[in-house]
C-alpha cells in the first residue's frame, strides 16, 4: 500500500506545465540540451502500487533544442526518423515506493524499433490545487541511458578523438499529472448506483404501492359522504325562509290582541264613572242643599 494515499487515481500529464527533455556532450566541451514539446500519458496509481499502470507517448517530431538546424538533423533518419517513427512509448510495468515520496517506475522504453527495459527513479514534489481547482501532483527525476542500445549511432569523430555527439544521453522529467475525476467518477458512480439500485430495489416489493391504491379507496368515499351531506343542508336552507314565514304569522296575532277594545274600555269607565259620580255629586249637593233649605223652613 503506498505511504501516500492523496496520489490514488488517475492522472493525466499536463503538457503545457511539464517537461520531458535530454542532455548530452556536444563537441565534449558543452552541453547541449533539448525537449520534447509534445508530451502525452497518464498514471493510474492504485492503493496496491504493484496495480498501478502509467504510459508516456512522445511525439518525436516536436523535438526542440533551440536550433532550427540542429532539430532537422535530430528528425531525421540519422537519430529520431520521424518520418518512420513518429513517437518514443514508454509503458510501466512495476512501479514501487522505495521511500517515502521515492519511487522507481520500471517500464518498456521504445526508441524508433527497438525496444529495452528501462527504470525511471521519480521524486514526489507534492499535491496541491491551482487556482482553476484542478488537483495537480508533481514529479520529478532523470535517468541516463546510452543511444546507441536504441540503434541511434550516428556521430563524427574529432579530431581530438573525441565524438561531436556523447553517446550518453540524459533523460529529465519534470511532470505535472492532473487529476481526472471523471475518470474515477465512474467507478464511484457505478458503486454508489449499485448502493442506490439495492435500496431501491428492495423497497418496491409492492408492498409500498399496495397501500398506496388503499388510502386512495378511503378517501374516495369520505369525499362522497360530504357531497350528501352538503345536498342535505341544502335543503334546511328552504325551509329557513318557512320559519320566517311561520314567524310572520306569529307577529299577526299580537297585532290582534293590541287592537281588542277590552283593555281600552276599562281606561274608558273610569272616565265616565266621575262622570256618573259628578251628577251623583251634584245630587248629593241638591240633597244637602235641599236638607239646609228643610232645615230652614223647618221640615225636620
Amino acid at each position: 500500500m503506498t505511504e501516500n494515499p492523496g496520489i490514488i487515481g488517475h492522472w493525466d500529464i499536463d503538457p503545457s506545465h511539464s517537461r520531458l527533455g535530454f542532455s548530452t556532450r556536444h563537441a565534449m566541451v558543452s552541453r547541449v540540451r533539448g525537449a520534447f514539446n509534445d508530451v502525452s500519458g497518464f498514471a493510474d496509481i492504485a492503493e496496491d502500487l504493484a496495480d498501478s499502470t502509467a504510459e508516456v507517448i512522445i511525439q518525436t517530431a516536436s523535438v526542440d533544442t533551440r536550433s532550427a538546424d540542429r532539430d532537422t538533423h535530430l528528425r531525421s533518419a540519422d537519430f529520431f526518423d520521424v518520418e518512420t517513427y513518429p513517437e518514443i512509448r514508454f509503458v510501466s510495468s512495476a512501479i514501487d515506493e522505495v521511500d517515502e515520496g521515492s519511487y522507481i517506475v520500471t517500464g518498456e522504453l521504445t526508441i524508433r524499433d527497438t525496444t529495452k527495459t528501462v527504470s525511471v527513479p521519480l521524486e514526489f514534489i507534492g499535491i496541491d490545487t491551482d487556482p482553476f481547482g484542478n488537483l495537480r501532483a508533481g514529479l520529478e527525476g532523470s535517468r541516463r541511458i546510452d543511444r546507441k542500445d536504441w540503434g541511434v549511432t550516428w556521430n563524427t569523430k574529432l579530431d581530438s578523438g573525441g565524438v561531436l555527439v556523447s553517446d550518453k544521453i540524459t533523460l529529465e522529467f519534470e511532470l505535472s499529472l492532473i487529476k481526472n475525476l471523471a475518470e474515477d467518477a465512474p467507478a464511484d458512480s457505478a458503486d454508489t448506483t449499485d448502493e442506490d439500485e439495492a435500496p431501491t430495489e428492495a423497497p418496491p416489493p409492492v408492498a409500498e404501492a399496495a397501500p398506496a391504491p388503499e388510502a386512495p379507496q378511503p378517501e374516495a368515499p369520505e369525499s362522497v359522504t360530504p357531497t350528501p351531506v352538503a345536498d342535505e343542508t341544502a335543503p334546511p336552507a328552504p325551509k329557513a325562509p318557512e320559519s320566517a314565514a311561520s314567524e310572520a304569522p306569529k307577529a299577526e296575532p299580537a297585532a290582534e290582541q293590541f287592537p281588542p277594545p277590552p283593555p281600552v274600555k276599562p281606561a274608558e269607565t273610569p272616565a265616565e264613572k266621575p262622570a256618573e259620580s259628578a251628577p251623583e255629586a251634584k245630587q248629593s249637593e241638591t240633597q244637602s242643599s235641599g236638607g239646609a233649605f228643610g232645615k230652614l223652613f223647618g221640615l225636620r
